[in-house]
Order: structure tokens, then C-alpha cells, then sequence
């Protein structure tokens, strides 16, 4: 497996990814998304959004900037916060959760500023200089900033998108006409003041973020349609098996449910996620769900779980989903004086809806994932093949005349493919090496035009994954590729296979 510096690398190469500003050094935690990466990222996100299409879930495009009061009613502004530590020898910075885990080896997710402090000074921690570490100190994460000509008035980049659905919940619903159970989506940026960004785009500064809250009635919890996703299986490391040193093991979701690990509705979307990240692609044996341990659950959160994704640098969360409770539309209520309850036509009373499951995952992570799962250096080719899933792949098609004679047969048949699929046209270089160029990138299909072409009006559609080829009518070309791409088409039987 690459190592994340050398995926850096190949993103930066093929167009992928680019440092931000480096012309001018770089800033850390900020990255740009060249032509090819920017296709990929709304690739997962429109797949995200259209599996949020559902009689039940409703979208949200929120401000990125709101009142300072949101985050004060959240519990952001006052404990929205890591630990830092301060060299005294070389005043580096660095994040203490993490040069402790790096050092140690272990998990101090939760721990307070005491138990760090005290366990810096057992182990004789120091910095990488040599030199030892001042008492840690907490450092709030959100960016802040000035609204309006006087600089009076200060708030904050959003460090997360689900305040803004909270807060505007009761317009949402109304508007909608919706019932409980139902739930809320938004994709969009968020930023948080990292102080140590590391591993590419694992840990970012700007990022997007794509969350569901999904509000119930809070008598009616266990009335969710978890049975449907009972039978799965899945990597499991649970709280237990963290505590005892244990390695995960499979677990089905009914086996989950039965030992009382979370609420059905948050089994349930649980499931309905590890199920997203499989159908696009990722590995079964690179993926596992891991059960937070009491002390590292965030302030609102009951239970809270992580699909995990097995990066080079080690397990890491790609989705997270908590069982956030009453928690946010309490405290909003309590701040803002406005009634965000629900009338119960059945009870009669009204009710504080309950958020028993938030999906919730950084497009990034989800992005360095995909990227990590379809990379296949291909020794028999000579070159990397990216067999990313078709729906996600950045290019859908790629058209080449075998020479420059053909070019005004295979312009026409590029315009008519353009319409529908992101293509690119290629008339430079051998066959072969413009092959190479798009399994690089992860084209699914390359279509070639040659002199048969002009005798019986049908071309060559080659498979990125197999390179197998088939001979195919040109009027049938776009519905073979809309098959092949979005519906799951054998690739074999879309035409009359071509002797290589």
C-alpha cells in the first residue's frame, strides 16, 4: 500500500489534489481540488445526496457563518477544544492527544488536562527536539471572525454543519409537511482550527462535511425498520474488546441489537453506510465499525459509533454516527426562548423530538478512501490502474481516432457522448500509452474509432479493469455506456467481443 506522503504524490501528479498556495509555500491543512479530483469529489457527493432520496429526508444549504449564540447554545464556544503542547527548548506546537497516541501507542481519547499532564511526566515524554513539553493547555478549534465595518461584533466559521439544521428544524419541518420520524440533510464546508494537520486529507483545516439528523419521536425509538439490514455481517471492535486488548471479530447488526449497542434507528443507519461505502467500491476486509468508549463520547452523545477505513497510517474514522438525544433542540430552546417541540397527535402533548442517529462523514476521508481502495499498480501493464467505481470516476469515457484521419468521425461521436457522461478527447501519443493516461485517472471505458469504423459504423469500447474489448454499433454507444456505468451492465455483453 502507498504511503500517505506518496498518495499525495500521485494525486498531485495526475490532478487530483494540489497543496493550496504553493506557489507561495503552502499553508497547512488547506488543499485544492485540480479538474480531475474536483469530478471525483462531486461524484461522492451526489451519490450521498441521492442516497439521502427518500420520502423521509429532507436538504438544508446553511450559512457558513451564523450567531456567535448558535455555538454558544452548542457548547462550542466553551469546550470545543484540544490540548496543545509547547516544547520549551524549540516552542514547537503540537497536538497532545496525538504526539501521545504516536509515542505511547495508545488510546487517550477522553482523557482530561490532569491525567495528560501526569502521564507525560510518568512516561518522560518529550519533544522530538529533546526538549520537555509545558503543562498542557486547551486550544479552541473554531476559526473566529469580525462581521460588519466596526469589528465589533465577532462569530465563527462553522466547525460543523449540524447546528444550522438544528436551529432551523422547526421551519423545515413545517414547510415540508413533515411527520416524525424524519430526517435532515446538508452537505457543506466547515473548518476547524487544527493544530496538527496531518496525513493529506485526513485531517484538514477547510473541509466538507455531509450530515443526516434524524429526528423521532421520543416514546417511539424503538420503531425503526432495523430488521431489514439484521442479517448483515461486519468487522466489529467494540468498547469491550478495546478495554480487554481483544482484535475486532464479525458481528451481525442483530447480534448489535441484542446486546442493547445502540438504538435501532442508529443501527439502522449505521448499516445503511457501511452498505454506501461497499456498493462504491471499498473493501469488506478494509473496513470495520468501532464503538466509542465511554469516556471519549462527546458531550451530547449516548453512543456513538465509526466506520473505520485501514489507511496505511492505521484504522481511522470515515463516518461517524452518534445518538445525540435532546441535547442540541434543549439548549437551543434555553438559549433563544423559541419552542422547537413537536405536537404528538396521538398523546396530545407535545414532545422534544429526539436525534437518535447523526450520520455524519468528512467528503475528504471518504475521498482518500476510495482513492486508497482503487489503486492497483499493475506490473503486467506497466502502470497504475485506479479501478475506481464507475460512478464515481471522474471521466465516464474517453474517445480516441486511431489517427488524425478519423478525427471529424470520432469529434461527432465525442459530442454525442458529451451530452450525457463527462468524456475527454485524446488524439496524442500511441493506442497504448493514452490507455495508460486514463486508467491512471480511472476511466471506466475508452472508445476507439478506427477504419472499420467508417465501412459498418461501430467502434471499440475497452473495459479499464479487464481491457477487454467489444466491437459496438455506434447508435447503441450511449445506451451501452449509461448501462455499463449506472445500472452495473456486464461489460461482456454489451457488444461483440474483440480478439486482442
Amino acid at each position: 500500500m502507498l504511503s500517505i506522503d506518496e498518495m499525495a504524490v500521485f494525486c498531485k501528479r495526475k490532478g487530483f489534489v494540489y497543496p493550496s498556495a504553493e506557489i507561495y509555500g503552502g499553508l497547512s491543512g488547506f488543499f485544492d481540488f485540480g479538474s480531475i479530483g474536483a469530478e471525483l469529489k462531486n461524484n461522492i457527493k451526489n451519490e450521498l445526496w441521492k442516497f439521502t432520496r427518500r420520502d423521509d429526508i429532507i436538504g438544508l444549504d446553511g450559512s457558513v457563518i451564523t450567531h456567535d449564540n448558535v455555538w454558544k447554545a452548542s457548547g462550542h464556544v466553551e469546550s470545543f477544544e484540544d490540548f496543545i503542547l509547547e516544547c520549551k527548548k524549540c516552542r514547537n506546537k503540537v497536538r497532545a492527544d496525538l504526539f501521545i497516541e504516536d509515542t505511547l501507542k495508545i488510546n487517550i481519547q477522553g482523557m482530561k488536562k490532569e491525567e495528560i499532564n501526569n502521564l507525560i511526566k510518568k512516561n518522560n515524554i518529550k519533544c522530538k527536539c529533546s526538549g520537555d513539553f509545558s503543562e498542557a493547555k486547551p486550544f479552541n478549534l473554531m476559526f473566529s471572525t469580525e462581521i460588519g465595518p466596526m469589528s465589533n461584533y465577532i462569530s465563527y466559521l462553522r466547525p460543523e454543519t449540524a447546528q444550522l439544521i438544528f436551529i432551523n428544524f422547526k421551519l423545515l419541518m413545517d414547510n415540508n409537511r413533515m411527520k416524525l420520524p424524519f430526517g435532515i440533510a446538508q452537505i457543506g464546508k466547515a473548518f476547524r482550527n487544527e493544530i496538527s494537520p496531518r496525513d493529506f486529507l485526513f485531517r484538514m483545516r477547510e473541509f466538507e462535511q455531509f450530515e443526516i439528523e434524524y429526528f423521532v419521536d421520543p416514546n417511539k425509538i424503538k420503531e425503526s425498520p432495523v430488521k431489514d439490514v439484521l442479517r448483515l455481517k461486519v468487522n466489529i471492535l467494540t468498547a469491550d474488546m478495546q478495554k480487554s486488548g481483544k482484535k475486532y471479530r464479525e458481528m451481525t447488526f442483530n447480534d448489535m441489537l441484542n446486546k442493547k449497542m445502540g438504538n435501532p434507528w442508529q443501527l439502522y443507519w449505521l448499516a445503511l453506510f457501511y452498505k454506501f461505502f461497499t456498493n462504491l467500491g471499498i473493501k469488506k476486509e478494509n473496513l470495520r465499525l468501532r464503538e466509542h468508549l465511554k469516556e471519549e463520547l462527546a458531550h451530547y452523545a449516548s453512543s456513538c459509533f465509526d466506520i473505520e477505513y485501514n489507511f496505511p497510517f492505521g484504522w481511522k474514522e470515515i463516518h461517524g454516527n452518534a445518538d445525540r438525544g435532546k441535547f442540541d433542540l434543549t439548549q437551543h430552546m434555553k438559549f433563544s426562548k423559541t419552542d422547537l417541540s413537536v405536537y404528538d397527535e396521538e398523546t396530545k402533548e407535545k414532545v422534544i423530538p429526539y436525534v437518535a442517529s447523526e450520520p455524519s462523514q468528512g467528503i475528504e476521508r471518504a475521498f482518500l478512501a476510495f482513492m486508497y481502495d482503487a489503486y492497483n499498480d499493475d506490473k503486467k501493464r506497466g502502470n497504475v490502474v485506479l479501478k475506481l467505481e464507475p460512478r464515481l470516476a471522474p471521466i465516464k469515457v474517453a474517445v480516441f481516432p486511431l489517427v488524425n484521419k478519423l478525427e471529424k468521425e470520432s469529434k461527432r461521436i465525442y459530442d454525442e457522448l458529451k451530452d450525457c457522461f463527462n468524456c475527454f478527447y485524446d488524439s496524442k501519443g500511441s493506442i497504448g500509452r493514452r490507455y495508460s493516461r486514463q486508467d491512471e485517472i480511472g476511466t471506466p471505458l475508452c472508445c476507439t474509432i478506427d477504419f472499420q469504423t467508417l465501412k459498418d459504423k461501430t467502434v471499440t469500447l475497452r473495459d479499464r479493469d479487464t481491457t477487454n474489448q467489444v466491437r459496438i454499433k455506434i447508435d447503441k454507444l450511449k445506451d451501452a455506456v449509461l448501462k455499463f456505468i449506472y445500472e452495473g451492465a456486464i461489460f461482456k455483453e454489451l457488444g461483440k467481443a474483440v480478439k486482442q
